[in-house]
């Protein structure tokens, strides 16, 4: 992500270990749960509508078009979908 000239800096700012500290304060203080995703989660290559995964999709696709149903959704809210199922799942365990 530093690649990113547009994010870099903001990135290089705000360091991810702080935030994630932050984040785990917070949710103890107010009872509440973090999840954190494995690093390599699948969530923009999976179709939210029937779980086929992609093998590879750039950066550049802004649609995720599925291969095996055909169904179209922006590519941020496919993956948006696809952790919140997620982390209802993680929550249910």
């Amino acid at each position: 992500m530093l690649s990113n000239h547009k994010l870099a800096q903001a990135i290089a700012d705000c360091g991810f270990h702080e935030f994630k500290r932050q984040l785990e304060y917070k949710a103890k203080k107010f009872g509440c749960q973090v999840i954190i995703a494995d690093r390599f989660y699948p969530s923009s290559k999976t179709c939210s509508y029937c779980g086929h995964k992609k093998d590879s999709l750039s950066l550049s696709q802004r649609i995720y078009c599925c291969e095996n149903c055909g169904f179209e959704i922006d590519r941020d809210l496919n993956a948006a979908i696809n952790l919140s199922r997620l982390a209802k799942a993680c929550s249910r365990s």
